[in-house]
Protein backbone atom coordinates (compact mmCIF):
# COMPACT_ATOMS: atom_id res chain seq x y z
CA UNK A 1 0.00 0.00 0.00
CA UNK A 2 1.20 3.53 -0.73
CA UNK A 3 0.12 6.65 1.08
CA UNK A 4 -0.63 9.58 -1.19
CA UNK A 5 -0.20 13.26 -0.32
CA UNK A 6 -3.93 13.56 0.23
CA UNK A 7 -3.77 10.84 2.87
CA UNK A 8 -5.50 8.15 0.80
CA UNK A 9 -4.09 4.65 0.84
CA UNK A 10 -4.08 3.22 -2.65
CA UNK A 11 -3.72 -0.55 -3.19
CA UNK A 12 -1.12 -1.84 -5.63
CA UNK A 13 -3.03 -4.44 -7.64
CA UNK A 14 -0.01 -5.54 -9.63
CA UNK A 15 -1.46 -4.33 -12.95
CA UNK A 16 1.02 -1.56 -13.64
CA UNK A 17 -0.20 1.14 -11.26
CA UNK A 18 2.70 3.05 -9.77
CA UNK A 19 2.05 5.57 -7.00
CA UNK A 20 4.81 7.69 -5.52
CA UNK A 21 4.64 9.06 -2.01
CA UNK A 22 6.81 11.99 -3.04
CA UNK A 23 4.69 13.48 -5.80
CA UNK A 24 1.04 13.73 -6.67
CA UNK A 25 -0.23 11.03 -8.98
CA UNK A 26 -3.43 12.99 -9.74
CA UNK A 27 -2.32 16.47 -10.81
CA UNK A 28 -5.81 17.62 -11.86
CA UNK A 29 -7.42 20.95 -11.22
CA UNK A 30 -10.75 19.29 -10.56
CA UNK A 31 -10.70 17.10 -7.40
CA UNK A 32 -13.57 15.04 -8.82
CA UNK A 33 -11.20 13.80 -11.53
CA UNK A 34 -8.91 12.39 -8.86
CA UNK A 35 -11.86 10.73 -7.18
CA UNK A 36 -12.94 9.08 -10.43
CA UNK A 37 -9.42 7.80 -11.03
CA UNK A 38 -9.17 6.47 -7.49
CA UNK A 39 -12.44 4.62 -8.00
CA UNK A 40 -11.05 3.16 -11.24
CA UNK A 41 -7.87 2.06 -9.48
CA UNK A 42 -9.66 0.38 -6.62
CA UNK A 43 -12.32 -1.12 -8.88
CA UNK A 44 -9.76 -2.85 -11.06
CA UNK A 45 -7.77 -4.34 -8.21
CA UNK A 46 -8.37 -7.96 -7.39
CA UNK A 47 -6.36 -10.67 -5.65
CA UNK A 48 -3.26 -11.36 -7.72
CA UNK A 49 -2.15 -14.94 -8.28
CA UNK A 50 1.50 -15.92 -8.12
CA UNK A 51 3.30 -14.24 -10.98
CA UNK A 52 4.30 -16.35 -13.95
CA UNK A 53 8.04 -16.42 -14.71
CA UNK A 54 10.09 -14.29 -17.05
CA UNK A 55 12.37 -15.94 -19.57
CA UNK A 56 15.45 -15.83 -17.35
CA UNK A 57 13.54 -17.31 -14.43
CA UNK A 58 13.32 -20.47 -16.54
CA UNK A 59 17.01 -20.44 -17.45
CA UNK A 60 16.19 -19.06 -20.89
CA UNK A 61 19.11 -16.82 -21.84
CA UNK A 62 18.78 -15.01 -25.16
CA UNK A 63 21.92 -13.94 -26.99
CA UNK A 64 25.38 -13.04 -25.72
CA UNK A 65 24.99 -9.56 -24.23
CA UNK A 66 24.11 -8.86 -20.60
CA UNK A 67 20.82 -7.20 -19.63
CA UNK A 68 20.54 -4.10 -17.49
CA UNK A 69 19.67 -4.37 -13.77
CA UNK A 70 15.91 -4.63 -14.40
CA UNK A 71 16.11 -6.22 -17.85
CA UNK A 72 13.54 -3.62 -18.90
CA UNK A 73 13.18 -0.56 -21.09
CA UNK A 74 13.50 1.53 -17.93
CA UNK A 75 17.16 0.49 -17.67
CA UNK A 76 17.67 3.36 -20.11
CA UNK A 77 18.12 6.30 -17.75
CA UNK A 78 15.15 8.66 -17.70
CA UNK A 79 12.67 6.37 -19.48
CA UNK A 80 9.38 5.92 -17.65
CA UNK A 81 6.44 3.57 -18.19
CA UNK A 82 2.86 3.91 -16.98
CA UNK A 83 -0.03 1.51 -17.53
CA UNK A 84 -3.79 1.37 -17.03
CA UNK A 85 -5.50 -2.01 -17.31
CA UNK A 86 -9.23 -2.20 -18.05
CA UNK A 87 -10.83 -5.53 -17.14
CA UNK A 88 -14.58 -5.44 -16.61
CA UNK A 89 -16.53 -8.69 -16.78
CA UNK A 90 -16.01 -10.64 -19.99
CA UNK A 91 -16.59 -7.73 -22.33
CA UNK A 92 -13.80 -5.25 -21.55
CA UNK A 93 -10.20 -6.40 -21.76
CA UNK A 94 -7.97 -3.58 -22.93
CA UNK A 95 -5.87 -0.75 -21.60
CA UNK A 96 -3.17 1.84 -22.12
CA UNK A 97 0.62 1.67 -21.92
CA UNK A 98 2.57 4.94 -22.02
CA UNK A 99 6.32 5.30 -22.56
CA UNK A 100 7.99 8.65 -21.85
CA UNK A 101 11.60 9.38 -22.86
CA UNK A 102 12.33 11.57 -19.85
CA UNK A 103 10.69 13.43 -16.97
CA UNK A 104 10.71 16.86 -18.60
CA UNK A 105 8.49 18.64 -21.12
CA UNK A 106 8.96 16.35 -24.10
CA UNK A 107 7.49 18.95 -26.48
CA UNK A 108 10.13 21.49 -25.46
CA UNK A 109 12.87 18.93 -24.96
CA UNK A 110 12.42 16.74 -28.02
CA UNK A 111 14.45 13.60 -28.54
CA UNK A 112 15.72 12.04 -31.78
CA UNK A 113 13.37 9.35 -33.06
CA UNK A 114 12.40 7.17 -36.01
CA UNK A 115 9.51 4.89 -36.91
CA UNK A 116 10.13 1.76 -38.97
CA UNK A 117 7.34 -0.15 -40.73
CA UNK A 118 7.63 -3.90 -41.21
CA UNK A 119 4.08 -4.43 -42.48
CA UNK A 120 1.85 -1.37 -42.49
CA UNK A 121 -1.60 -2.76 -41.66
CA UNK A 122 -2.06 -0.47 -38.66
CA UNK A 123 -2.97 2.92 -37.29
CA UNK A 124 0.08 4.72 -35.96
CA UNK A 125 -0.83 8.34 -35.38
CA UNK A 126 2.00 10.85 -35.73
CA UNK A 127 4.38 8.64 -37.70
CA UNK A 128 4.90 10.89 -40.73
CA UNK A 129 6.05 13.90 -38.70
CA UNK A 130 8.40 11.77 -36.61
CA UNK A 131 10.12 10.55 -39.75
CA UNK A 132 10.03 13.92 -41.50
CA UNK A 133 11.64 15.84 -38.62
CA UNK A 134 13.43 12.95 -36.98
CA UNK A 135 12.22 13.73 -33.49
CA UNK A 136 9.68 12.77 -30.85
CA UNK A 137 7.71 15.45 -29.00
CA UNK A 138 5.07 13.45 -27.13
CA UNK A 139 4.68 10.39 -24.94
CA UNK A 140 4.36 7.12 -26.88
CA UNK A 141 0.94 5.66 -26.11
CA UNK A 142 -0.11 2.09 -26.94
CA UNK A 143 -3.77 1.03 -26.87
CA UNK A 144 -6.44 -0.80 -28.89
CA UNK A 145 -7.20 -0.09 -32.56
CA UNK A 146 -10.50 1.77 -32.25
CA UNK A 147 -9.25 3.69 -29.21
CA UNK A 148 -6.48 5.49 -31.11
CA UNK A 149 -8.41 8.72 -31.88
CA UNK A 150 -9.52 9.19 -28.28
CA UNK A 151 -6.06 8.39 -27.01
CA UNK A 152 -4.47 10.89 -29.41
CA UNK A 153 -6.85 13.61 -28.25
CA UNK A 154 -5.91 12.87 -24.64
CA UNK A 155 -2.20 13.09 -25.47
CA UNK A 156 -2.84 16.51 -27.01
CA UNK A 157 -4.61 17.56 -23.81
CA UNK A 158 -1.59 16.44 -21.81
CA UNK A 159 0.87 18.30 -24.05
CA UNK A 160 -1.11 21.53 -24.28
CA UNK A 161 -1.55 21.62 -20.51
CA UNK A 162 2.15 21.26 -19.70
CA UNK A 163 3.74 24.31 -18.05
CA UNK A 164 5.36 26.47 -20.69
CA UNK A 165 3.12 25.23 -23.52
CA UNK A 166 0.43 27.91 -23.26
CA UNK A 167 1.27 29.33 -26.68
CA UNK A 168 1.67 25.99 -28.49
CA UNK A 169 -0.63 25.76 -31.54
CA UNK A 170 0.20 22.26 -32.79
CA UNK A 171 1.63 19.08 -31.31
CA UNK A 172 2.33 15.65 -32.75
CA UNK A 173 0.79 12.90 -30.63
CA UNK A 174 2.27 9.44 -31.20
CA UNK A 175 -0.27 6.66 -30.57
CA UNK A 176 0.07 3.05 -31.76
CA UNK A 177 -2.25 0.07 -31.53
CA UNK A 178 -2.95 -3.59 -31.87
CA UNK A 179 -6.43 -5.07 -32.33
CA UNK A 180 -7.73 -6.80 -29.20
CA UNK A 181 -11.21 -7.37 -30.62
CA UNK A 182 -11.40 -11.07 -29.71
CA UNK A 183 -11.10 -10.60 -25.97
CA UNK A 184 -12.37 -7.03 -25.86
CA UNK A 185 -15.62 -5.40 -27.00
CA UNK A 186 -13.54 -3.12 -29.16
CA UNK A 187 -16.52 -1.39 -30.80
CA UNK A 188 -17.45 0.00 -27.38
CA UNK A 189 -14.14 1.89 -27.39
CA UNK A 190 -13.83 1.65 -23.61
CA UNK A 191 -10.58 3.60 -23.23
CA UNK A 192 -11.24 7.16 -22.03
CA UNK A 193 -9.17 10.32 -21.88
CA UNK A 194 -8.87 9.79 -18.12
CA UNK A 195 -7.33 6.35 -18.70
CA UNK A 196 -4.72 7.78 -21.06
CA UNK A 197 -3.88 10.73 -18.83
CA UNK A 198 -3.58 8.43 -15.84
CA UNK A 199 -1.14 6.13 -17.64
CA UNK A 200 0.99 9.14 -18.65
CA UNK A 201 0.92 10.82 -15.25
CA UNK A 202 1.67 7.63 -13.34
CA UNK A 203 4.62 6.79 -15.64
CA UNK A 204 7.73 6.09 -13.57
CA UNK A 205 11.13 4.43 -13.74
CA UNK A 206 11.66 1.03 -12.19
CA UNK A 207 10.18 -2.44 -12.82
CA UNK A 208 7.59 -2.74 -15.59
CA UNK A 209 4.49 -4.93 -15.25
CA UNK A 210 4.28 -7.52 -18.04
CA UNK A 211 1.80 -9.94 -19.55
CA UNK A 212 -1.95 -9.30 -19.58
CA UNK A 213 -1.65 -5.69 -18.46
CA UNK A 214 -2.05 -2.24 -19.94
CA UNK A 215 -2.37 -2.22 -23.72
CA UNK A 216 -1.60 -5.95 -23.65
CA UNK A 217 -4.63 -6.95 -21.61
CA UNK A 218 -6.64 -8.24 -24.60
CA UNK A 219 -3.93 -9.28 -27.04
CA UNK A 220 -3.17 -12.71 -28.55
CA UNK A 221 0.22 -13.90 -29.85
CA UNK A 222 0.93 -17.16 -31.72
CA UNK A 223 -2.52 -18.36 -30.65
CA UNK A 224 -1.66 -17.95 -26.95
CA UNK A 225 -2.23 -15.01 -24.64
CA UNK A 226 0.08 -12.16 -25.59
CA UNK A 227 0.67 -8.89 -23.83
CA UNK A 228 3.30 -6.42 -22.70
CA UNK A 229 6.91 -7.56 -22.46
CA UNK A 230 10.21 -5.81 -21.92
CA UNK A 231 13.95 -6.50 -21.88
CA UNK A 232 17.25 -4.65 -22.18
CA UNK A 233 20.89 -5.05 -23.13
CA UNK A 234 23.92 -3.10 -21.89
CA UNK A 235 27.08 -2.92 -23.99
CA UNK A 236 30.47 -3.44 -22.32
CA UNK A 237 32.69 -0.42 -21.72
CA UNK A 238 34.89 -1.08 -24.74
CA UNK A 239 31.79 -0.91 -26.98
CA UNK A 240 30.37 2.29 -25.49
CA UNK A 241 28.57 1.21 -22.28
CA UNK A 242 25.27 2.18 -23.88
CA UNK A 243 21.95 0.58 -22.97
CA UNK A 244 19.19 -0.51 -25.34
CA UNK A 245 15.75 -1.17 -23.86
CA UNK A 246 12.70 -2.62 -25.58
CA UNK A 247 9.00 -2.78 -24.72
CA UNK A 248 6.57 -4.76 -26.89
CA UNK A 249 2.81 -5.07 -27.29
CA UNK A 250 2.38 -8.53 -28.85
CA UNK A 251 -0.71 -9.46 -30.84
CA UNK A 252 0.60 -11.33 -33.88
CA UNK A 253 0.93 -14.80 -35.34
CA UNK A 254 3.35 -17.24 -36.88
CA UNK A 255 5.15 -20.39 -35.80
CA UNK A 256 6.45 -19.75 -32.28
CA UNK A 257 10.15 -20.41 -31.85
CA UNK A 258 11.81 -19.82 -28.46
CA UNK A 259 15.59 -19.62 -28.50
CA UNK A 260 15.52 -21.80 -31.60
CA UNK A 261 13.20 -24.45 -30.16
CA UNK A 262 10.06 -25.12 -32.29
CA UNK A 263 7.60 -24.57 -29.45
CA UNK A 264 4.60 -23.72 -31.62
CA UNK A 265 5.10 -26.71 -33.86
CA UNK A 266 5.57 -29.15 -31.01
CA UNK A 267 2.58 -27.77 -29.10
CA UNK A 268 0.50 -28.14 -32.28
CA UNK A 269 -0.60 -24.54 -32.45
CA UNK A 270 0.78 -22.39 -35.24
CA UNK A 271 0.00 -20.33 -38.35
CA UNK A 272 -1.51 -22.24 -41.32
CA UNK A 273 -2.73 -24.98 -39.01
CA UNK A 274 -5.30 -22.56 -37.63
CA UNK A 275 -6.28 -18.95 -38.28
CA UNK A 276 -3.56 -17.55 -36.05
CA UNK A 277 -1.56 -15.39 -38.42
CA UNK A 278 -3.01 -11.89 -38.38
CA UNK A 279 -2.60 -9.28 -35.69
CA UNK A 280 0.03 -6.68 -34.93
CA UNK A 281 3.06 -5.93 -32.81
CA UNK A 282 4.43 -2.63 -31.58
CA UNK A 283 8.09 -2.51 -30.58
CA UNK A 284 9.28 0.55 -28.63
CA UNK A 285 13.07 0.89 -28.56
CA UNK A 286 14.89 3.29 -26.25
CA UNK A 287 18.62 3.91 -25.98
CA UNK A 288 20.98 6.34 -24.29
CA UNK A 289 23.41 6.05 -27.20
CA UNK A 290 23.66 9.38 -29.04
CA UNK A 291 21.88 8.43 -32.26
CA UNK A 292 20.25 10.64 -34.87
CA UNK A 293 17.17 9.84 -36.96
CA UNK A 294 19.12 7.96 -39.61
CA UNK A 295 20.85 5.76 -37.08
CA UNK A 296 17.62 5.14 -35.15
CA UNK A 297 16.02 4.00 -38.39
CA UNK A 298 18.83 1.50 -38.81
CA UNK A 299 18.41 0.37 -35.19
CA UNK A 300 14.65 -0.02 -35.65
CA UNK A 301 15.12 -2.24 -38.69
CA UNK A 302 17.21 -4.63 -36.61
CA UNK A 303 14.43 -4.90 -34.05
CA UNK A 304 12.44 -6.60 -36.82
CA UNK A 305 15.18 -9.24 -36.92
CA UNK A 306 14.45 -9.95 -33.26
CA UNK A 307 10.76 -10.24 -34.13
CA UNK A 308 11.59 -12.69 -36.92
CA UNK A 309 13.57 -14.91 -34.55
CA UNK A 310 10.42 -15.58 -32.53
CA UNK A 311 8.64 -16.99 -35.59
CA UNK A 312 6.56 -14.01 -36.75
CA UNK A 313 5.06 -14.40 -40.22
CA UNK A 314 4.42 -10.64 -40.66
CA UNK A 315 1.24 -11.52 -42.51
CA UNK A 316 -0.93 -9.31 -44.69
CA UNK A 317 -3.19 -8.39 -41.78
CA UNK A 318 -0.42 -7.61 -39.32
CA UNK A 319 0.78 -4.14 -38.38
CA UNK A 320 4.45 -4.49 -37.43
CA UNK A 321 5.97 -1.22 -36.23
CA UNK A 322 9.11 -0.11 -34.40
CA UNK A 323 9.25 3.25 -32.62
CA UNK A 324 12.86 4.01 -31.70
CA UNK A 325 14.24 6.99 -29.80
CA UNK A 326 17.41 8.17 -28.13
CA UNK A 327 17.20 9.94 -24.78
CA UNK A 328 19.58 12.64 -25.98
CA UNK A 329 17.47 15.80 -25.60
CA UNK A 330 17.20 18.76 -27.95
CA UNK A 331 15.56 22.06 -27.06
CA UNK A 332 13.01 23.58 -29.43
CA UNK A 333 14.51 26.40 -31.49
CA UNK A 334 12.92 29.65 -32.68
CA UNK A 335 12.21 28.21 -36.14
CA UNK A 336 9.27 26.17 -34.78
CA UNK A 337 6.26 27.97 -36.30
CA UNK A 338 3.82 26.14 -34.04
CA UNK A 339 4.82 28.29 -31.07
CA UNK A 340 3.58 31.87 -30.87
CA UNK A 341 6.42 34.33 -31.67
CA UNK A 342 6.32 35.84 -28.18
CA UNK A 343 7.01 32.43 -26.66
CA UNK A 344 10.10 31.52 -28.71
CA UNK A 345 13.29 30.72 -26.79
CA UNK A 346 16.62 32.22 -27.77
CA UNK A 347 17.44 31.97 -31.46
CA UNK A 348 19.27 28.77 -32.42
CA UNK A 349 20.11 28.32 -36.08
CA UNK A 350 22.04 25.06 -36.00
CA UNK A 351 21.84 21.71 -34.28
CA UNK A 352 24.99 19.70 -33.78
CA UNK A 353 26.00 17.02 -31.35
CA UNK A 354 27.97 13.84 -30.84
CA UNK A 355 26.67 10.76 -32.65
CA UNK A 356 27.79 7.16 -32.73
CA UNK A 357 29.99 6.26 -35.69
CA UNK A 358 28.69 3.84 -38.28
CA UNK A 359 31.27 1.23 -37.33
CA UNK A 360 30.15 1.40 -33.68
CA UNK A 361 26.52 0.69 -34.57
CA UNK A 362 26.86 -3.08 -34.99
CA UNK A 363 26.94 -3.89 -31.25
CA UNK A 364 23.79 -1.78 -30.83
CA UNK A 365 22.18 -3.82 -33.62
CA UNK A 366 22.93 -7.02 -31.71
CA UNK A 367 21.58 -5.46 -28.52
CA UNK A 368 18.23 -4.49 -30.03
CA UNK A 369 17.80 -7.88 -31.72
CA UNK A 370 18.37 -9.73 -28.45
CA UNK A 371 16.23 -7.36 -26.35
CA UNK A 372 13.33 -7.51 -28.81
CA UNK A 373 13.41 -11.29 -28.94
CA UNK A 374 13.49 -11.62 -25.15
CA UNK A 375 10.80 -8.97 -24.61
CA UNK A 376 8.45 -10.99 -26.84
CA UNK A 377 9.15 -14.15 -24.85
CA UNK A 378 8.47 -12.26 -21.61
CA UNK A 379 5.15 -11.00 -22.96
CA UNK A 380 4.04 -14.60 -23.55
CA UNK A 381 5.50 -16.18 -20.43
CA UNK A 382 4.11 -13.55 -18.04
CA UNK A 383 0.64 -13.42 -19.62
CA UNK A 384 -2.20 -15.17 -17.83
CA UNK A 385 -5.28 -16.82 -19.35
CA UNK A 386 -8.04 -14.29 -20.07
CA UNK A 387 -11.71 -14.97 -20.66
CA UNK A 388 -13.14 -12.32 -22.92
CA UNK A 389 -15.81 -11.02 -25.25
CA UNK A 390 -15.69 -13.81 -27.87
CA UNK A 391 -14.02 -16.58 -25.92
CA UNK A 392 -11.04 -17.52 -23.78
CA UNK A 393 -7.36 -17.30 -24.74
CA UNK A 394 -5.10 -19.58 -22.74
CA UNK A 395 -1.68 -18.66 -21.46
CA UNK A 396 1.31 -20.45 -22.94
CA UNK A 397 1.50 -23.75 -20.99
CA UNK A 398 4.64 -23.51 -18.88
CA UNK A 399 5.30 -27.18 -18.15
CA UNK A 400 4.96 -28.28 -21.77
CA UNK A 401 7.00 -25.33 -22.99
CA UNK A 402 9.85 -26.01 -20.55
CA UNK A 403 9.87 -29.67 -21.60
CA UNK A 404 10.26 -28.63 -25.25
CA UNK A 405 12.96 -26.09 -24.42
CA UNK A 406 14.95 -28.72 -22.53
CA UNK A 407 14.51 -31.22 -25.34
CA UNK A 408 16.17 -28.84 -27.80
CA UNK A 409 18.76 -27.48 -25.39
CA UNK A 410 17.24 -23.99 -25.46
CA UNK A 411 17.49 -23.40 -21.70
CA UNK A 412 20.31 -23.79 -19.28
CA UNK A 413 20.12 -26.74 -16.88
Amino acid sequence: MARHKCGLRIPDCGLGWRVSSTKAAFPFRNPQSAIRILALLVGLCSPVSAQRPRARDLGLVVGVLSPGPLNAITDVAGVRVGQVTLARGDSVNTGVTAVLPHDGNVFREKVPAAIVVGNGFGKLTGSTQVNELGELESPIVLTCTLCVPRAADAVLTYLLDLPGNTDVRSANAVVAETNDGFLNDIRARPVTATDVLTAIRLAAPGPVAEGSVGAGRGTVAFGWKGGIGTASRRLPTRLGSWTVGVLVQTNFGGVLSINGAPVGRDLGRYYLKGDLGDGSVIVVVATDAPLDHRQLTRLGRRALAGLARTGSSMTNGSGDYVIAFSTRRRMVGSADSRIAPSAHPAIRLSDTGEVVTNDAMSPLFEAVIEATEEAIYNSLLRAETVRGYRGTVSALPLDSTVTILKRYGAIRP
